[in-house]
């Protein structure tokens, strides 16, 4: 199966997900507002069924939202359409290869330990970046002192089942220290750093790419 095979066949399940940390995403949405620019222009890779792009539609002038699998952009324009939405455009594109353009910010959530390159993903990244604009993320760091005890077992025992059953994700362990200096060496500097949630840490950055 490959990977656009199993989040077209997860997509349906996934949009009905509820968010599992309310707290941790809404502080994520506030603090990405406070580097969106009014009437600028943004890119989300990894947007699943759209759910981000839209509730952050009003703090900036256009997104473009990408993904990788079909139906995730199918569900996602569905609701922007729901919604009124129409400063959104959903795009069906792998995050190894960003739409065309330049972004005063380029977002990806949940996105980057998915990648089976992320070193050179953010290479690209770097290039949509206009100078002086930002790289904003959030990600799970699986690996490294920050994860307790319980969530190492379940790595360790419980996802590489779900995995061979198809009913997880491949994907990398990062730790923070390793996650920041792949932001760095792509050319960004770091300007805020946050685990939200704290466990299992998904380490939330903001990154300036310098003017």
């Amino acid at each position: 199966m490959t990977k656009r095979d199993f989040w077209d066949r997860a997509a349906e399940r996934y949009a009905k997900r509820p968010v599992q940390d309310e707290a941790a995403y809404a502080y994520t949405l506030e603090r990405t507002r406070a580097h969106l620019a009014p009437g600028g222009r943004a890119l989300e890779l990894g947007c699943g069924t759209g759910t981000t792009a839209l509730k952050l539609a009003d703090a900036t002038g256009r997104i473009v939202a990408s993904d990788l699998s079909a139906e995730m952009i199918r569900i996602a324009r569905d609701k922007a359409t729901a919604q009124g939405t129409t400063n959104v455009t959903f795009v069906q594109s792998d995050a190894g290869a960003p739409p065309d353009g330049e972004f005063d910010a380029v977002m990806a959530f949940n996105l980057l330990h998915l990648l089976p390159d992320p070193e050179a993903a953010l290479a690209g990244i770097a290039e949509r970046v206009r100078p002086g604009g930002y790289f904003i993320s959030k990600t799970p760091c699986l690996a490294g002192s920050e994860m307790n005890l319980k969530f190492r077992a379940l790595m360790w025992l419980v996802v590489p089942v779900m995995q061979a059953l198809g009913k997880a994700p491949r994907f990398s362990r990062m730790s923070i220290a390793g996650l920041e200096e792949a932001i760095t060496a792509a050319g960004f500097d770091i300007i805020e750093t946050g685990n939200h949630p704290a466990q299992p840490p998904a380490r939330f950055i903001v990154a300036r790419k310098p003017a």
